[in-house]
């Protein structure tokens, strides 16, 4: 039998039934529509993640005081964690290759300032900070460049921090409150928007030296660097290691490069995509089972047709493609509906909620659609099979 006559045949079966072919296809359809709708939230939530931690370079490295990996040798010995100083954070600055240091610590406080009052979070950072996480001054000027452990008290207010504090009104040169110590403003960040959740424009950012008084900390929570572009991240990270390590005395800290935790959370996401992927396709078996059960039926109904087509001398394998053929387009139109649907509805949800990240890859397309027509196909194999091996005659006296 010719492709064309297969085609006719197999479009003239599905049309008589229509609402039967409809409600089948409709099976597929639903399933893979949630698919794409779950791969295109994962795989948004996955490039917004990336993009959060890229928008400061990918030449950043940070250094966590601990060892979180287990090494050899004997245990109880050298147990003492040596914390993350001042100097480490200048000894650090000066290795070729790095563009800039600053040393951290973080908190949460109350500031007070031109009569009001507000909680709000408090950076202790280096000047290197401004070229680390690539902000801009939206007026006046960064923390200088100054000796660390006697950094004088100013303070770098972000933008919605300052408004909510002073309004319209100038904030340089005002006078800050945190916690009993007073700082002075010197400059306003431009907006930077937020960082996993942190907001980086409800921000006041003061000397690491007074975030430690301030907190009553002895040692730094992470030291932040960059180094020059075209470096080897594995050359400047052996480097830094070996620097720390031996004002250390040993490596008793945690050094992560930005291609490091990039790795690691594209793994991760990658992991999770698949994960509601796997969900979405729970309800594509719901489909199959449709198609097994119509094509079934349409088997049964038209014993008598395939008894006919047997007398007239068509094979076993074309009585066998006919059935596969209807099976295989009911479930790659189904599909086709799945993806306008799923990648609608995504689009409506990014519309209606536009903090949702949403993509849709053509690759997850073209998968899908492959995935339906794989599906339509191994579904009708039984059907089929039982139509191609029907007797002739007992097809033909069947009612």
């Amino acid at each position: 039998m010719l492709a064309r006559d297969l085609f006719k045949l197999s479009a003239r079966a599905l049309l008589a039934h229509r609402m039967r072919s409809f409600l089948t296809l409709l099976g597929i359809a639903v399933g893979i529509a949630a698919v794409i709708l779950l791969t295109s939230i994962g795989e948004g939530v996955h490039r917004f993640v990336l993009e959060e931690f890229t928008q400061f370079g990918t030449n950043v490295i940070e250094i966590a005081p601990g060892k979180t990996k287990a090494s050899g040798g004997p245990g109880g010995l050298q147990t003492t964690v040596r914390l993350l100083t001042l100097e480490d954070a200048e000894a650090l600055g000066r290795l070729p290759g790095i563009v800039a240091v600053t040393p951290n610590v973080w908190g949460n406080s109350e500031v007070a300032a031109n009569g009001r009052l507000r909680r709000t979070t408090v950076q202790g950072v280096g000047p290197g900070t401004l070229e680390i996480m690539k902000m801009t001054m939206q007026s006046g000027s960064f923390l200088p460049a100054e000796d660390l452990e006697h950094a004088r008290p100013l303070a770098v207010l972000g933008p919605k921090l300052k408004q909510e504090l002073f309004g319209s009104d100038n904030a340089l040169g005002q006078r800050l409150r945190i916690g009993g110590m007073q700082f002075r403003i010197i400059g306003v960040v431009a907006p930077k928007g937020q960082f996993l959740g942190m907001d980086l424009d409800d921000t006041v950012f003061i000397p690491t030296a007074r975030a430690l008084e301030l907190y009553n900390r002895e040692g730094l929570m992470r030291i932040h660097l960059t180094y020059r572009e075209g470096l080897a991240a594995n050359d400047v990270a052996a480097s830094v290691r070996s620097a720390l390590a031996a004002r250390h005395g040993r490596e008793d800290f945690t050094l992560t490069t930005q291609e490091d935790m990039l790795r690691t959370l594209s793994k991760i996401l990658n992991v999770l995509t698949l994960a509601v992927g796997a969900l979405g396709g729970i309800s594509l078996l719901v489909g199959a089972v449709g198609i097994v059960t119509i094509m079934t039926i349409a088997v049964t109904e038209r014993t008598n047709e395939i008894g006919l087509l047997k007398a007239l001398g068509a094979r076993e394998r074309t009585i066998l493609g006919i059935f596969l053929a209807e099976a295989t387009a009911l479930a790659a139109i189904g599909g086709l509906l799945g993806l306008v649907l799923g990648i609608g509805i995504a689009q409506l949800a990014h519309l209606a909620f536009p903090a949702l990240p949403v993509h849709t890859p053509l690759s997850f397309v073209i998968l899908a659609e492959t995935v339906a027509v794989a599906i339509g196909l191994m579904a009708g194999v039984l059907p089929a099979r039982n139509a191609a091996r029907l007797d002739p005659v007992e097809a033909l006296r069947a009612e």
